[in-house]
């Protein structure tokens, strides 16, 4: 596992499983995950795309079949019509 220490990432894939984050930032990343173990430690990440796989992948699909987890649905009608007005 490789570990990076007070950096910062943007438009970076990486899998968890084989990276260790310690005071980083992460900008619009994709993380792919499959269920190993992982390491952040004071590490921020914004607008980054989580991907599962595998056993978290399957995991994930459970706890949404369960109704243990709501997964937020994309906001319609963000575009305006030609009918809408524009303010």
């Amino acid at each position: 596992m490789e570990t990076y220490r007070d950096q910062d990432f943007q438009g970076k894939s990486f899998v968890l499983e084989d990276a260790a984050f310690v005071k980083c930032k992460l900008i619009d990343c994709d993380l792919y995950y499959s269920g190993g173990d992982f390491d952040w430690i004071e590490t921020h990440f914004e607008n980054c795309r989580f991907h599962w796989r595998g056993a978290a992948k399957n995991m994930f699909a459970l706890v949404q079949m369960m109704g243990m987890m709501n997964i937020a649905q994309p906001q319609q009608n963000l575009i305006p019509s030609s009918a809408q007005k524009v303010n």
